[in-house]
């Protein structure tokens, strides 16, 4: 199970390399490509925490308790990202940049770090469970850390710099991801508090982050094509997990 879990935070502490690939493509390619994968982010972060994370938590403990975790989720994700856009909207723009980007590699380390707490906490339940939740963060880390490498050029870094920080900040996860693994044998049914926890992190980042941006969307076959990519999210999610592994 160890050599599940690192081997999963490994691949998903990778994606932080994708910015440098995806910034070289044309901007209309670049464009269509986040378009899908956020609508299929959404789809699969939404199925994964109703069909996957609260069903398990739930069966673990009472569904009170299941609740309260899931809703302190999701207020330590505002935090996270309360405490980055404060400090964007009130930096003077006409001074040096750099501090921006310091912020936004601790903010994403922070972020990280309750990745690899939710990927502990799944593959330790079922590696169904664990492979979806795995391909769930992804999926929302792709656009995730397109963002976070544009920002870093913006602030003032150099394409191999942001490139190493963003991967430092990456591996945040395997720290996290280690941390729970090995405290869970201190603590009863610490996966099942981390299951919950999980469910409400996702359920914020889809609904605060990813579907906010999916209603810019003002265009027919483009809003019809979302909706397409967004069940087909759902429906991976509920392949893998009641069909992968048994």
């Amino acid at each position: 199970m160890l050599l599940e879990i690192i081997l999963a935070t490994v691949v998903v502490s990778l994606i932080s390399l994708v910015g440098v690939v995806l910034i070289s493509l044309k901007k209309e390619i670049l464009d269509t490509l986040v378009f899908m994968i956020l609508s299929f982010a959404t789809g699969s972060l939404l199925a994964a925490a109703f069909f996957d994370l609260f069903p398990e938590a739930i069966d673990k403990m009472e569904s009170g308790t299941v609740f309260t975790f899931a809703l302190a989720g999701m207020m330590a994700f505002f935090i996270m990202e309360r405490l980055v856009h404060w400090h964007h909207e009130h930096h003077d723009h006409h001074v040096h940049e750099k501090p921006i980007g310091y912020l936004v590699l601790i903010g994403d380390g922070v972020h990280n770090f309750f990745d690899g707490v939710a990927i502990a906490a799944s593959f330790m339940t079922a590696p169904q469970i664990g492979i979806a939740t795995t391909l769930a963060i992804i999926l929302h880390e792709i656009p995730q850390e397109l963002s976070d490498f544009s920002l870093l050029l913006y602030a003032g870094f150099s394409k191999t710099k942001a490139l190493l920080f963003n991967l430092l900040s990456a591996l945040t996860a395997i720290a996290g991801a280690l941390g729970f693994y090995f405290l869970a044998g201190y603590v009863n049914n610490l996966e099942a508090y981390g299951l919950a926890f999980t469910a409400g992190g996702f359920l914020y980042i889809a609904g605060t982050d990813l579907l906010p941006e999916l209603h810019k969307e003002e265009q027919t076959v483009k809003s019809v094509m979302q909706l397409a990519m967004m069940f087909f999210g759902i429906l991976l999610m509920w392949f893998l997990i009641n069909h992968l592994g048994g």
